[in-house]
């Protein structure tokens, strides 16, 4: 177990950790296992084996160069850097004056608000299923907010932190009408066009296996990618997360020739993720969500924060930073999450603006509707 943690610190970059102790574990490492295969497995599989290795390595280097934690290093440079989806409609593309938009664009806004009370202090670096996770791991983005499932893995054995969920999502099936299915069970011998690199891949999987049916997978990089394969008809099928079903029909040029199928094979609890270790980090990232789940179940949109500034609400007081040291705790500014709301607005407006009915996507609130409204979301109590 100490050499697994060891590894993992070393491949994530645990940045408050003294130089001169990661040198002595690195050698230790070196000496009695060089990486042992049983807890670098996971990272090594597959091909191009070398390059997986010399990352790692790059990640021992930016680990060595590092002083300070996140926070610190994004406050001295200036800007959030934020890993985002290479183009997904609704979660994290440019609109159609370049501007990326999106629930998480809004959440990478949203904690480049926390930190400098600016929306735009923020760079969008986009990732790909495989390359997200090395992207986080040395450091080239601060956080990810990347329609990316919790999994025990990934918070575990990756050595990621994910700080809560954005968006409950499961994963479905999307066919061209013309193939006249109604079930996912219908689709014996369908050519499947999946993104590799995901939790979709083994779900998919199960699911065939399950039900005593065969596919060929068609693997693809990015939803642009399936999307494409899709409409062209080299694959029969494309599946992924019912959100990105959605925004997959919506961009075709007559989503009518298109159905989302009803089975839904899977949880996919979506959420922004930091390197674990850096706990301040994660502090921000984690509270910059919830404060706006919690300014929606308190009724402070961006429309009317300023005047609950005088509010009588205990709460809404700690929240807007009328009270208490709220942002101290933190290392920000006692308006942070004002700031947010202010300038994002609260979560309900950033999924009715981006996914909800109103939109090309059109997906209802489901799960994603507060606790107290039929849905599962929830933030702790700010106090």
């Amino acid at each position: 177990m100490y050499k697994q943690n060891l590894y993992t610190q070393i491949i994530v970059g645990n940045f408050k950790l003294n130089k001169s102790i990661i040198g002595i574990n690195l050698l230790i490492c070196y000496r009695e296992a060089i990486f042992e295969k049983r807890y670098l497995n996971n990272y090594l599989n597959g091909e191009n084996n070398m390059k997986k290795l010399l990352s790692i390595f790059a990640v021992v280097a930016f680990a060595f160069s590092a002083h300070a934690g996140t926070l610190d290093d994004v406050k001295n440079r200036g800007f959030l850097k934020c890993g985002v989806t290479t183009g997904l409609a609704g979660f994290a593309a440019p609109d159609d004056s370049g501007e990326w938009a999106g629930l998480d664009a809004d959440m990478c806004r949203a904690v480049a608000v926390a930190v400098f009370g600016d929306r735009s202090k923020v760079e969008f670096i986009t990732t790909t299923g495989k390359s997200r996770f090395p992207t986080l791991a040395s450091g080239e983005v601060d956080m990810l907010a990347r329609n990316t499932t919790w999994t025990i893995s990934r918070d575990v054995n990756l050595g990621f932190e994910f700080v809560g969920v954005n968006f409950y999502d499961g994963q479905g099936f999307m066919v061209p009408s013309a193939l006249g299915v109604s079930s996912a069970t219908e689709l014996d011998g369908a050519t499947v066009c999946i993104q590799t690199g995901t939790t979709t891949e083994l779900n998919l999987a199960d699911f065939f296996r399950l039900n005593g049916i065969s596919y060929e997978a068609l693997p693809i990089e990015t939803n642009d990618e399936g999307k494409e394969n899709l409409f062209a008809g080299r694959c029969d099928v494309y599946t992924t997360d019912a959100s990105g079903l959605s925004s997959t029909r919506a961009a075709a040029s007559n989503p009518d020739k298109w159905v989302v199928l009803p089975e839904i094979i899977s949880k996919e609890p979506l959420g922004p993720l930091v390197r674990h270790g850096d706990h301040q980090w994660g502090d921000v990232v984690r509270w910059s969500l919830n404060a706006m789940i919690i300014a929606e179940e308190l009724g402070i949109t961006s429309e009317n924060v300023d005047a609950q500034l005088s509010s009588n609400v205990p709460e809404v007081l700690r929240l807007l930073g009328v009270e208490g040291n709220y942002g101290e705790m933190l290392e920000l500014s006692n308006d942070w999450a004002y700031q947010i709301i202010k300038q994002i607005g609260n979560y309900s407006e950033s999924y009715e603006a981006n996914v909800g009915p109103d939109t090309p996507l059109e997906i209802a609130r489901g799960l994603n509707a507060l606790w107290t409204q039929g849905g599962i979301l929830y933030a702790p109590p700010f106090r």
